[in-house]
């Protein structure tokens, strides 16, 4: 029997979930036959979210992505199923990209006053920025799939959370789906995937967040609504993580080819994609890369991306095709 099952000729109810994980919240809401219990639902969901955590945390100091980074110089080490994947997934958008995405950044992240081993909200020194450059770089990581391991070529810290909440939202879509459920809304941190229809039979419709225009506790707003129907969006912005030196606006987001804060014309790119784990990186790599060659590139691969933009005189918006085709559907 399927986790909460109950009499499939009942009709449909519409239920909400939600919990901690990964240092933020997540929501599911699905559709049901009436009288499912939901408690067995959202213990399921904890549980594949629970898993992803356990593997890709950098926060966690067991987590197999933690062991690998404290590993010795030289050495290959066994992953998990997952992490492997997930890990593979990442090196293949930094070799696309050109490195403007990187998932071995973490030491320059650290170093900026972001992350897990974060020394305080000040600009570094150049030195410490060249040392920290040294650490980095997605090429230093080799794989071996036929043994799912990873070599360890000695100070590498691999973080993956730019890629991680967007497999845990895939993954648990695909749990609900073996579960028996054939419509949800599965969101991670503000990472969205949706499937099937509402009771009603409308889609899922989630808002396209427009980055506040007064600080980082001004309400709100959604300039664009979209319909989630086997599709995954992803947002990357900066303007939740960041500070102020001298009136300069210091962005989480690094440029890993540099060790710099990416400019701060881009406040956020949104994408659109069939997984929400090839959508989530994607947020990042465009906005590092800016908004000229961060269009280009998505237009290039038909891409389905946002940029909002800060203007002279506010904000702008540039959509790829794709994405305005979307909007229209």
């Amino acid at each position: 029997m399927t986790p909460g099952a109950a009499d499939p000729a009942a009709a449909p109810a519409l239920h909400a979930l939600a919990g901690e994980t990964m240092g933020t919240t997540w929501s599911v809401r699905l559709v049901a036959p009436a009288g499912t219990a939901p408690e067995p639902l959202r213990r399921g969901v904890q549980d594949q979210l629970d898993a992803v955590d356990a593997q890709m945390s950098t926060y966690k100091p067991h987590s197999a992505l933690s062991r690998f980074n404290a590993a010795p110089a030289g050495s290959w080490h066994a992953l998990p199923e997952a992490c492997f994947r997930v890990m593979a997934h990442a090196l293949r958008v930094a070799e696309d990209t050109d490195g403007a995405y990187d998932p071995t950044v973490g030491p320059l992240v650290n170093l900026w006053g972001f992350g897990p081993d974060a020394r305080g909200a000040q600009p570094p020194a150049r030195e410490a920025v060249e040392a920290a450059r040294r650490r980095v770089g997605w090429q230093r990581i080799r794989l071996d799939p036929a043994q799912r391991r990873a070599w360890q070529p000695g100070g590498a810290c691999v973080d993956l959370s730019s890629v991680a909440k967007g497999y845990a939202v895939d993954r648990v879509g695909q749990w609900l789906d073996a579960a028996g459920i054939r419509a949800w809304l599965v969101e991670v941190g503000g990472e969205f995937k949706g499937r099937g229809r509402k009771p009603d039979g409308t889609p899922w419709r989630v808002g396209i967040e427009r980055p506040p225009a007064g600080g980082p506790h001004e309400a709100e707003r959604f300039g664009h609504v979209i319909a989630l129907d086997g599709r995954a969006v992803a947002t990357s912005g900066d303007y939740r993580r960041h500070y102020t030196v001298g009136g300069t606006r210091v962005s989480h987001h690094i440029d890993p080819r540099t060790g710099l804060p990416v400019p701060t014309a881009v406040a956020s790119v949104s994408v659109l994609a069939d997984e929400a784990m090839h959508a989530d990186p994607l947020g990042t790599a465009l906005t590092v890369l800016g908004a000229e060659r961060g269009l280009a590139y998505a237009q290039a691969r038909g891409l389905a991306a946002l940029f909002i933009l800060r203007g002279a005189h506010g904000f702008e918006e540039r959509m790829t095709p794709a994405f305005a085709a979307a909007l229209a559907a």
